[in-house]
């Protein structure tokens, strides 16, 4: 194990082959610790003789599948004693103050049973400055800022997209289309501004929520509510597909007029279809008092109307019976939708408000969202709803945007 060169140093060496000013470092295998063999280390430290302090950083093989800080980093002085001394403190803290964060990983984040003992060390000169951490989450790069020793008033630490060099965004990026992955890069920058790239990390496994959101997300184009209070709500959501329902009503019409095909069943076989739909959405509204519509398609398409209410023109009495059904089936739809307090739907789609709807006393904590998609996009937002496989029961969040345009996704 202990000839694998953990990433940490993998890829700083990559990046100093590559021009970025990488500081001077070396690493020090748990071999080199266990023989006492310090002839690189010493060579090392003769060439940062005017520093008077050095950083160990962790470098163990098997570090890359935990998060990035579970194991240590410490200042020490520029000889072997220290760096000796930090490696059996970096050791330490992993059996102790790390002990429970390296378990809770191991359990749920699948890492590696690991030998601490075979850690070694990464020594680069310490430099006193800033400490930036730049990633890229979902299409934009963030940077948090920590750690400044160099003003003697500090501020808490924060992130930002946009840094106060724009040279770190050109470096990140270089950086990241270098290695080829998406990565978390470690910046110190000196009193002088001079900027060091002191560590760099595959996070290209770590699922992120604003990424898997982004996956998962549809954007729409507009939303309509009378009271403005916030900009985020989550519902489980009923989804609407009247077109596919009618396309099973219709089914199930041809499983009764063509003997050689059907089930032999009656009108009932059909309106049975019909009350089982009104009873989803009533036992849907049952169970949920506050709930969102995705209404894919709310009205059924006009051809499928009259096919459903023409289909059964033979049978004159069963096809009353069909039309009634379906009739009564579109007040049980609107009773149905005037209950949810989220409706998103296409543009051309509207609902009558009373004023109690409006204005009453219920909206004030739950007041009434009505989010749309432009009618020309229609086939496109339908299409992804479907692809992303949008299914009754799903907890969905909205997020309200810029210019109000709403974001919606599976929690």
């Amino acid at each position: 194990m202990n000839s694998i060169i953990p990433e940490k140093a993998r890829l700083l060496e990559r990046l100093k082959e590559a021009d970025f000013n990488v500081p001077d470092f070396i690493y020090v295998p748990a071999e080199d610790f266990n023989n006492r063999s310090f002839g690189d280390l010493e060579a090392f430290l003769e060439r940062q003789r005017d520093c008077f302090k050095v950083i160990a950083r962790s470098g163990h093989p098997q570090e890359e599948f935990f998060k990035g800080g579970t194991f240590d980093s410490l200042e020490t002085y520029s000889d072997v004693a220290g760096v000796e001394y930090a490696r059996k403190r970096i050791i330490q803290l992993a059996r102790t103050r790390s002990r429970l964060s390296i378990l809770r990983q191991q359990r749920f984040n699948k890492a590696p049973e690991i030998d601490l003992e075979e850690m070694g060390v990464i020594v680069m000169p310490f430099i006193d400055g800033a400490s930036v951490m730049a990633k890229m989450v979902g299409d934009h790069w963030e940077f948090g800022y920590s750690r400044d020793r160099i003003h003697k008033v500090r501020s808490e630490p924060y992130i930002t997209k946009t840094p106060h060099d724009t040279r770190l965004l050109k470096i990140s990026q270089a950086i990241q289309d270098l290695l080829g992955f998406r990565c978390e890069i470690e910046y110190i920058i000196s009193g002088e501004r001079e900027i060091f790239v002191v560590q760099a990390k595959d996070i290209s496994r770590v699922e992120v929520l604003e990424i898997m959101e982004s996956r998962r997300t549809v954007k729409l184009d507009g939303i309509r509510r009378i009271r403005k209070r916030r900009n985020y709500r989550e519902r489980p959501v009923f989804v609407m597909d009247n077109r596919s329902f009618y396309i099973d009503v219709i089914s199930k019409c041809e499983d009764m007029v063509l003997p050689s095909e059907g089930t032999g069943a009656g009108i009932d076989y059909v309106i049975e279809t019909i009350h089982g739909y009104e009873a989803a959405m009533e036992d849907f509204a049952l169970q949920h008092e506050r709930f969102a519509v995705l209404g894919l398609n709310v009205r059924p398409p006009s051809d499928l109307y009259q096919i459903a209410n023409h289909y059964l023109e033979e049978s004159p009495e069963e096809q009353k019976a069909l039309s009634k059904a379906l009739n009564e089936n579109m007040y049980q739809i609107d009773y149905f939708l005037s209950e949810a307090d989220t409706l998103i739907v296409k543009d051309k789609i509207g609902i009558n408000l009373c004023s109690h709807d409006a204005y009453g006393i219920d909206t004030v904590r739950y007041p009434l969202w009505f989010v749309y998609w432009n009618e020309d996009r229609d086939n496109q937002v339908v299409r992804e709803f479907t692809r992303l496989g949008f299914k009754t029961g799903d907890i969905i969040g909205i997020d309200v945007g810029y210019e109000d345009r709403p974001r919606l996704f599976r929690v």
